[in-house]
C-alpha cells in the first residue's frame, strides 16, 4: 500500500550537500531540493519510535531489534520511498512543485531593471544531425531548441502540478504554471563555532556559516511511500540537520500520470527522471545498452530503442549513514528532470505500470539501500 503525506516545516532547515563544514571560514551551503533519502530517514525513524523499536539496539543491529516494513540495519525490508517532491498547499489543496524538465527551456522577456517578468517555455525536439555536424552524443539524434533569437536561459524556476501535468501529456506548459524559488523559501545564514572533542568546549578561532532554509507559509514537501501504513494520520518527526521538527499528514494527494494504454498504442514515449538516478554507466539507466550501432532499452517486460536524451551535468550523492556513524559512499547521479526519449516501444500497459513502480533499477544486484531511499524513480511522458 502507498500512503502519501505532506511534511511542512515547523522551523527553519538545515539540508545539507556533499561538502564538509565546521572547519574554520568553511561555508555550508544548502541543497534544494534534499535528496529522497532525507524523507527516507526521516520516515523510517518515525515508524520505528512510533511502534516501539529501540532506535539506539536498531541502529547497532543487535538481533531481535526488528520491523515488519522497515527490516533490519544490514538487511532492509519492504519499505521505500516511491516519490519525493517539493510541494505548497494552497487553496485547500496540496499541490507538487517539479523542477524544469531537460527538454524545457524557460526565458524571462522582462525589460531590463523591471520587475515584470514575462516568461516563456520553448520545448526542445529531438533532431537528426545535418551533414557535416559532429557530436560526442552516441545517440541517432540531439534534442535541439529551435528558436530565431539569442536569450539566456531563466534561473530559479518550478512547474506547479497543473504545468507538469500539461508537460506529461505532451503540451508546453503556460507561464502561468511557473514559481519562482524566491516565493517558496529563503536562505537564512547561521555562524556556529566548532567544539572541541576532547575538552568538550568551543574551538579557539573555529567559526563557520552554514545556510538553512526558511520555507514560506504552507511550503514543504509531498512523500510517497510503501510500507508505511502504520503511522497515524499526523505527526510530527525530526527532519534534516540538527533534525529540526516538521510536522507530517496523510493525505489523498496523487500526481496525475499520463494514460500508459495510450502510450502502449503510440509505441514510443519519454522516460522523465524524478529523482536523481544512481546508474552504474553513467548517465545510461540500467536496461540501455549499445547494440549494432544504437542503443536499446529492455527493463521489466518493456523493450524501445533509445533515439534521444537531454541529460544535465551529473551531480553527486552521498550522506552521513547515522545507523554505521560513517559517511555513505559518494555517487555520481543523473538530475532529476532528465529526459529520454524512447521509440519503437513493444509494452502492455500492464509492464509499463509495472516499471514505473519499480523504478530504474535492475531486478538483482545489491541496491535495496538506494532502492528504499527513493532514487532512480521516473514518470512516463507522452511523446
Amino acid at each position: 500500500m502507498t500512503d502519501r503525506f505532506f511534511i511542512e516545516p515547523l522551523d527553519v532547515l538545515i539540508l545539507r550537500g556533499n561538502k564538509l563544514f565546521g572547519e574554520a571560514g568553511s561555508y555550508g551551503q544548502s541543497l534544494i531540493p534534499p535528496w529522497p533519502s532525507l524523507a527516507a530517514g526521516a520516515l523510517r525513524s518515525a515508524l520505528l519510535v512510533h511502534d516501539g523499536i529501540d532506535l539506539t539496539a536498531f541502529a547497532r543491529g543487535e538481533a531481535g531489534h526488528y520491523h515488519p516494513t522497515i527490516g533490519t540495519r544490514d538487511k532492509p525490508g519492504e519499505f521505500a520511498v516511491l516519490g519525493f517532491q517539493l510541494a505548497r498547499r494552497r487553496n485547500g489543496r496540496v499541490e507538487t512543485l517539479h523542477p524544469i524538465p531537460a527538454d524545457l527551456d524557460v526565458v524571462d522577456h522582462r525589460e531590463h531593471h523591471r520587475d515584470n517578468h514575462r516568461f516563456e517555455l520553448r520545448r526542445l525536439t529531438p533532431k537528426n544531425l545535418a551533414a557535416g555536424i559532429e557530436s560526442s552524443s552516441p545517440l541517432a539524434q540531439l534534442a535541439v531548441l529551435s528558436s530565431d533569437a539569442q536569450a539566456k536561459p531563466a534561473k530559479g524556476l518550478w512547474l506547479i502540478q497543473a504545468g507538469f501535468a500539461d508537460y506529461l501529456t505532451g503540451i508546453v506548459p503556460a507561464p502561468e504554471t511557473l514559481v519562482r524559488s524566491e516565493e517558496l523559501w529563503k536562505i537564512d545564514p547561521r555562524v556556529g563555532v566548532a567544539l572541541d572533542g576532547t575538552y568538550g568546549r568551543a574551538r579557539d578561532g573555529a567559526l563557520f556559516t552554514t545556510e538553512t532554509v526558511a520555507f514560506g507559509d504552507g511550503v514543504g514537501f509531498v512523500v510517497a511511500a510503501h510500507g508505511v501504513d502504520g503511522l497515524p494520520d499526523s505527526g510530527t518527526l525530526r527532519f534534516g540537520g540538527d533534525g529540526r521538527a516538521a510536522g507530517w499528514q496523510r493525505i489523498g494527494h496523487k500526481s496525475g500520470a499520463p494514460n500508459l494504454v495510450e502510450i502502449a498504442q503510440n509505441g514510443r514515449c519519454r522516460l522523465v527522471l524524478t529523482a536523481p538516478g544512481l546508474f552504474p554507466d553513467g548517465w545510461l539507466p540500467p536496461g540501455m545498452t549499445s547494440d549494432d550501432g544504437e542503443y536499446r532499452f529492455e527493463l521489466h517486460g518493456v523493450r524501445a530503442r533509445v533515439s534521444c536524451a537531454a541529460v544535465p551535468r551529473a551531480g553527486v550523492v552521498s550522506g552521513w549513514d547515522l545507523a554505521h556513524r560513517q559517511p555513505k559512499p559518494a555517487q555520481r547521479a543523473v538530475p532529476a528532470g532528465s529526459v529520454y526519449w524512447l521509440e519503437d516501444l513493444e509494452a502492455t500497459p500492464e509492464a509499463l505500470g509495472k516499471l514505473a513502480v519499480s523504478g530504474l533499477w535492475p531486478a538483482t544486484g545489491d541496491n535495496a539501500v538506494r532502492r528504499a531511499e527513493g532514487f532512480n524513480r521516473f514518470v512516463f511522458a507522452h511523446y
